[in-house]
C-alpha cells in the first residue's frame, strides 16, 4: 500500500533466518485497470523486504538504503536503475539463504534477477539481505524466457546448486531446470516432466527442498486458465476492471489462476496433482483474477491459534492482483507434512509400501483419525509376510491426531531388531488420514497405570 509498492506486488520469497522471517517482494504498479489504479503514478520496479518475528505479524523496516520520491524512509533493497549495467530488472526475482557450507559470509543471501545484457539469469550476493552486489560478469543461465519467478538454491542432499526457470515448449508455459556445483555457471537446462498428468499452463514453480525431508522436492506452481468471455466468466468479481484490462490484452480480463501442488525425488520428474491446492476462494471482490493465488516461494513454521495444538506450516499467496491500488498477502496454514494424505473411509482401506531398509528404534506416524476409526500397522518381510509379533492383529488400533505418534504392538514399540533388513509396512486405515511415517531413535515405552481393578469398583447409579 506504499507509493513504491502498488497493485502488482508479486514473485515473493519467504525466508527464515534464525529467529527472523523475511519476505521479499516486487514493488510495481499496473495502471491499466480501474479508475483508482489509473490515478496512481508509475514508478520503476523495486525489490522490497518485510520482516516478522513469528511469520504471522509483519512489519516494513525503514532501511534507509534507496531513495524514493526524495526519501530513504522505505523498505527497498534493490532498484532497477542500480542494475542498469547489465539490464537488470527487479520484476522477476527470488531471494534465498545459501545453505552451501562453503558459501562466503558476504554472499549468504542471494537474489536471482533477469538481465538483458545479455539476456539471462544473474545472481547478486549480500551479507545481510539488504545490500546486494552483482556476482560474476554475466548470466549463469541463458536458455529460457525468464518472464516469471526464476529461482536457484543449494541442494544439501546432492551437494549442488539447482535452478528452475520459465520456458515455452510449443507455445505452452513450462519449467526448465539444471544443476551445477557453481552457482555462476549452469549447463543447458532440461524440461521438468509430469508423467500421467495433463498438460497445463504453469505460470510459476515455487520448487524447493521440503525442509523436514530435504531429499524430497515440493513445488507449488500457479496454474493459468483462460476460459474466454463465457457467461460464467462474466459473473466473476471485478468485471469493470477486467474489461479495462482486456482493452490492452484480452487475456488480462479473462484469465484466472489457482495454485497446485507437486512433488519429486529427483527434481526433474514430478507427481503433479490436478486438483487445486489453493482455490480462488469465496471473496466477492479482488478475487478470481489473473495473478491471484500465486504461492510464495518458501514456507515457515508458525504457532497454531488452537490452544495446545502443535506448530503448523504457514504459506502465503497473492490476493487482489492488478485490482485497485494495492495487492494483498493471504496466509494459509496446514499441518506439518500435510500436503497430501492416504485417506480411507470408515469401511477401511489399505496401503503397502515398497521394500525399504531403515535405521532407528521406533516407528512414528503423522496421522489423524476419528473416534470410531483408527490405524493398524503391520511390518512384513521383503516377500510380504507378516513378521511375528508385528502383524495387524498384534497392533491395537491407533486413535490420534498427532504429528508424531509412536506405533506400538502388543509387545511394545521397539523395532530395533528389524533395523538394517528389508521390510515392508502395511497400513490399514479406517476413517483416517496418514500424512507421513518416520523411523526415529528408540525411546522406551511409557509406564502405563494398572487399570485392571478400576472396573471392579461399584458404579455410581446416578452417573
Amino acid at each position: 500500500d506504499a507509493s513504491w509498492e502498488g497493485n502488482a506486488c508479486a514473485f515473493q520469497s519467504v525466508i527464515r533466518d534464525g529467529d527472523l522471517c523475511r519476505m521479499y517482494y516486487r514493488g510495481l504498479h499496473y495502471r491499466h485497470s480501474g479508475q483508482p489504479a489509473q490515478a496512481l503514478a508509475d514508478h520503476e520496479r523495486v525489490l522490497c523486504m518485510a520482516e516478522s518475528d513469528d511469520g504471522i505479524n509483519w512489519r516494513k523496516p525503514e532501511l534507509g538504503v534507496h531513495e524514493f520520491a526524495g526519501s530513504k524512509a522505505n523498505n527497498i533493497v534493490l532498484t532497477q536503475s542500480e542494475m542498469a549495467s547489465f539490464g537488470g530488472d527487479a520484476a522477476h526475482t527470488s531471494v534465498f539463504l545459501d545453505a552451501n557450507p562453503d558459501c562466503p559470509a558476504d554472499a549468504r543471501y542471494k537474489v536471482t534477477v533477469v538481465g538483458g545484457k545479455p539476456k539471462g539469469m544473474y545472481t547478486l550476493g549480500s551479507p545481510d539481505g539488504v545490500h546486494f552486489t552483482l556476482m560474476g560478469e554475466g548470466p549463469s543461465v541463458t536458455d529460457g524466457a525468464f518472464d516469471s519467478q526464476n529461482l536457484m538454491f543449494w541442494d544439501p542432499v546432492r551437494a549442488e546448486y539447482r535452478e528452475y526457470h520459465r520456458g515455452f515448449l510449443d507455445g505452452n508455459r513450462e519449467i526448465l531446470t539444471a544443476v551445477s556445483p557453481d552457482i555462476l555457471s549452469f549447463p543447458d537446462p532440461e524440461w521438468v516432466t509430469y508423467p500421467g498428468a495433463p498438460r497445463e499452463q504453469l505460470y510459476t514453480n515455487a520448487i524447493q527442498p521440503y525442509y523436514r525431508a530435504p531429499h524430497v522436492f515440493v513445488g507449488f506452481p500457479m496454474r493459468y486458465v483462460d476460459p474466454g468471455w463465457t457467461d460464467p466468466a462474466m459473473d466473476l468479481p471485478g468485471l469493470d476492471e477486467r474489461l479495462v484490462r482486456a482493452s490492452s490484452a484480452k487475456r488480462y480480463g479473462t484469465a484466472i489462476t489457482d495454485g497446485l501442488f507437486m512433488s519429486s525425488r529427483d527434481g526433474i520428474t514430478f507427481k503433479r496433482w490436478g486438483e487445486a491446492f489453493i482455490r480462488p476462494g469465496p471473496r466477492q471482490s479482488r478475487s478470481w483474477v489473473y495473478g491471484d493465488n500465486f504461492t510464495f516461494w518458501g514456507m515457515v513454521e508458525t504457532p497454531s491459534e488452537v490452544e495446545d495444538a502443535p506448530d503448523e506450516i504457514s504459506m502465503y499467496a497473492v490476493d487482489g492482483y492488478w485490482e485497485g491500488t494495492y495487492s494483498e498477502v493471504r496466509r494459509y496454514t496446514l499441518r506439518v507434512d500435510g500436503f497430501v494424505s492416504a485417506n480411507a473411509p470408515l469401511a477401511g482401506g489399505e496401503l503397502v509400501t515398497r521394500p525399504m531398509v531403515f535405521q532407528g528404534g521406533n516407528l512414528t506416524v503423522n496421522a489423524e483419525t476419528s473416534a470410531a476409526g483408527g490405524i493398524r500397522v503391520e511390518i512384513q518381510d521383503e516377500a510380504g509376510k507378516p513378521i511375528p509379533g508385528y502383524g495387524l492383529a498384534d497392533c491395537p488400533a491407533i486413535m490420534c491426531d498427532s504429528l508424531r505418534h509412536t506405533v506400538r504392538w502388543n509387545g511394545g514399540g521397539d523395532v530395533r531388531g528389524l533395523a538394517g533388513r528389508p521390510i515392508r509396512l502395511r497400513f490399514r486405515l479406517s476413517d483416517a488420514d496418514l500424512y507421513a511415517f518416520q523411523f526415529v531413535p528408540y525411546v522406551a515405552d511409557p509406564e502405563r497405570p494398572d487399570v485392571s481393578q478400576l472396573s471392579k469398583q461399584k458404579a455410581d447409579p446416578t452417573a
